[in-house]
């Protein structure tokens, strides 16, 4: 949510964006006739409760071609309820496309069930010729901002947006990586102000070693290096981070000292623990020392089947060789209480 504006009276609006991702594109409009629509959960802006509705076949017969969406007022007040919003479609890295971007301007809800929106937003024969669907879903973002008042509004910071802007554009880069074949441009001072790591490394005792152009960084795709630029430069990830990118993405992070990208990407893992991944995750939680994602697939995995689908995984035998120390703690944690001693002595193994 962006942070309230602040001008001399009061504030005077507040702004927020939604992500509505539609997993099932085909099925949704297989099943769902014109007028009929999926509703997004409830999100509040501005103290008041709003919702997208999504119609795969448009609102009705006359926009059958089309996907119409509508913005959805949900309180009950006795005042009208000003906003302007927009609607755009995400591509692959989070951004929006803005050839598929539509903005409303302000507006006033009147009363609950008011609603907004654009009936022939997308072509559907335009969007799926485009590379906008992936696996079937598609993503789109609600820019929602309720005003309070007529005064003269603050906005709020678009520092990142610049800085992403500077880093696409490459305008004044001083710096060069190599990474997994790829060059990437990027400004040390960015970098330096960001990562206590890159500070040392490129204004600290080590500048020396780091003037040649370009740095070559090695154990790391390029995709996952372009990402972590992406969060140096905007503090943001992309609005849909797969769970193998975030494994990545956590090793880089904590390579540089990144701590919020860090807490991100850990927290990633932590909610998408399954028998396919759990035991790289753990050899991951282990060999960075990741204590949230280690007490979390730890925690998964005292369910005994649940052990016993991570033993024929893909990532089974990396944990035992790379981790052969962790085990102790997966088998006592799966012992019951009243043998305590034998807790005792797996616990004392391996030291």
């Amino acid at each position: 949510m962006a942070e309230q504006c602040k001008i001399s009276a009061a504030m005077v609006s507040e702004e927020r964006s939604y992500v509505l991702k539609v997993d099932g594109y085909s099925r949704a409009k297989a099943l769902l006739k014109s007028g009929q629509c999926v509703n997004s959960d409830l999100f509040s802006v501005g103290g008041h409760d709003w919702a997208v509705g999504y119609y795969p076949n448009g609102d009705d017969d006359d926009c059958t071609d089309f996907i119409s969406l509508f913005l959805s007022f949900e309180s009950a007040v006795a005042e009208d309820v000003k906003a302007k919003f927009t609607f755009s479609v995400l591509d692959e890295n989070g951004e929006p496309v803005p050839s598929y971007s539509h903005t409303f301007p302000l507006d006033t809800f009147l009363s609950k069930g008011d609603n907004l929106g654009c009936r022939n937003f997308i072509k559907k024969a335009d969007l799926e010729a485009s590379a906008h669907i992936r696996d079937d879903s598609l993503t789109i973002k609600c820019d929602l901002t309720v005003i309070h008042d007529e005064e003269t509004i603050v906005p709020p910071s678009n520092l990142h947006q610049h800085l992403g802007d500077l880093l696409n554009s490459k305008d004044a880069a001083d710096l060069t990586f190599q990474v997994g074949g790829q060059s990437f441009s990027a400004h040390r001072c960015v970098l330096a102000a960001r990562s206590s790591v890159f500070k040392v490394e490129l204004l600290g005792p080590m500048e020396e070693s780091y003037a040649a152009s370009p740095i070559e960084i090695r154990d790391m795709e390029a995709d996952v290096f372009k990402s972590l630029l992406h969060f140096i430069y905007t503090d943001t990830v992309a609005p849909v981070l797969d769970v193998v990118m975030a494994g990545h993405l956590l090793v880089a992070a904590d390579r540089y000292n990144i701590g919020k990208l860090k807490m991100i990407c850990e927290e990633k893992l932590c909610s998408h623990i399954d028998s396919g991944m759990v035991a790289t995750s753990l050899a991951l939680a282990e060999q960075h020392g990741f204590h949230a994602l280690k007490k979390a697939c730890l925690k998964f995995l005292a369910s005994p089947s649940n052990l016993e689908a991570m033993m024929v995984s893909d990532g089974y035998e990396h944990l035992k060789s790379s981790c052969p120390y962790v085990f102790k703690e997966l088998v006592a944690g799966i012992l019951p209480a009243e043998l305590k001693a034998a807790k005792d002595i797996i616990m004392t193994m391996w030291r």
